[in-house]
């Protein structure tokens, strides 16, 4: 049986500015575009400031600083048994070379979301052997490991290389599940001795020398995550999130709703990854999912391409949280 939430006063500790570790330290204007994002979906008591957020553009980060503690009051956020410190993770989307057509090393489809629910929860040993699927295949990749990531993260940019030469990037986001529970395949693989490590290259090395077990080794996990395609217009935008606005590398974090609202901008008080450097910076809480649990925990994102994948499997690091609400207002999860 879960257990029964605590009241909000109890996980939202009222704060005072001076509590935030580096802050001041911060360029908010670097930030102030995800704070305008979430600012087009503002939750209860936001509104007044948005609208004063949106008319006064800050000159500069000292500005902005100004701004914000004019307007907000800083909550220091604790677990249910009053721990301070939670867990800050990473998370990005991928970006992955496609083919239209199945060739070559290209041999593994994403499919788009059955429109039959008893066919959409196929196992994924069934789908590619299943003559229904042939018609919702979306596109090709040649790394099966890659395509396991893009179904976790839950978007990707498939990068498509034209008759001419010329490539064309899209977005496939998620679009649902085939109801099967998830396991590890790279935690089976580790098991049993195959791989060393769980590191994306690993997996794609090990995949490439053992092209014959490669299907069984991905039918270890039953879950299938269907996409649905979509233009990308602007390549520096990233996908959206919960909260339904683009994700801002390095400003947009997915959190536990249960204990902070979509759009809350939060103070992060954590370290680079695998550094002692601190990591202070604001952030819009503008994302959600299954592993974030927790009323102190974060999952970073990070942005897309490789070196935000090496970013976010490189971040698990200790983490405080203060969310800042409008000065007046009581806050709710």
């Amino acid at each position: 049986m879960p257990a029964t939430p605590r009241p909000a006063s109890q996980r939202w500790v009222a704060a005072d500015w001076k509590d935030l570790p580096g802050w001041g330290g911060d360029d908010l204007l670097a930030a102030w575009p995800a704070l305008l994002a979430s600012c087009q979906r503002p939750a209860p008591g936001w509104a007044e400031f948005c609208a004063r957020a949106a008319l006064q553009a800050p000159a500069d980060p000292l500005e902005a600083t100004l701004f914000l503690m004019k307007h907000l009051r800083p909550w220091r956020l604790q677990g249910e048994g009053g721990e301070t410190t939670g867990l800050l993770t990473g998370y990005f989307e991928p970006q992955l070379a496609a083919s239209r057509t199945r060739q070559g090393a290209f041999q593994w489809a994403l499919h788009a979301l059955p429109a039959d629910a008893a066919l959409r929860r196929t196992p994924r040993r069934d789908i590619d052997t299943h003559p229904r699927f042939t018609a919702l295949e979306l596109a090709y990749v040649d790394d099966p490991f890659a395509l396991l990531q893009i179904q976790i993260q839950g978007s990707g940019r498939l990068v498509v290389r034209d008759a001419a030469g010329a490539e064309r990037i899209s977005r496939v986001a998620y679009a649902g599940h085939n109801d099967q529970p998830f396991q590890s395949v790279a935690r089976v693989l580790l098991d049993r001795g195959e791989v060393g490590d769980a590191t994306p290259r690993t997996l794609s090395d090990w995949a490439r020398r053992n092209p014959a077990k490669v299907r069984d080794a991905l039918a270890v996990n039953p879950r299938v995550v269907y996409f649905r395609e979509e233009p990308l217009p602007d390549v520096n935008q990233g996908p959206r999130g919960a909260q339904g606005v683009p994700l801002t590398p390095g400003r947009s974090v997915a959190i536990d709703r249960s204990y902070i609202a979509l759009g809350t901008p939060l103070w992060l008080d954590s370290t680079a990854p695998l550094s002692t450097t601190p990591l202070r910076r604001l952030v819009l809480a503008q994302d959600t999912g299954s592993a974030i649990q927790g009323a102190v925990r974060a999952d970073l994102f990070w942005g897309w391409g490789e070196d935000a994948a090496l970013q976010a499997g490189r971040t698990k690091q200790a983490l405080r949280l203060w969310a800042l609400w409008p000065d007046g207002f009581t806050p709710k999860p």
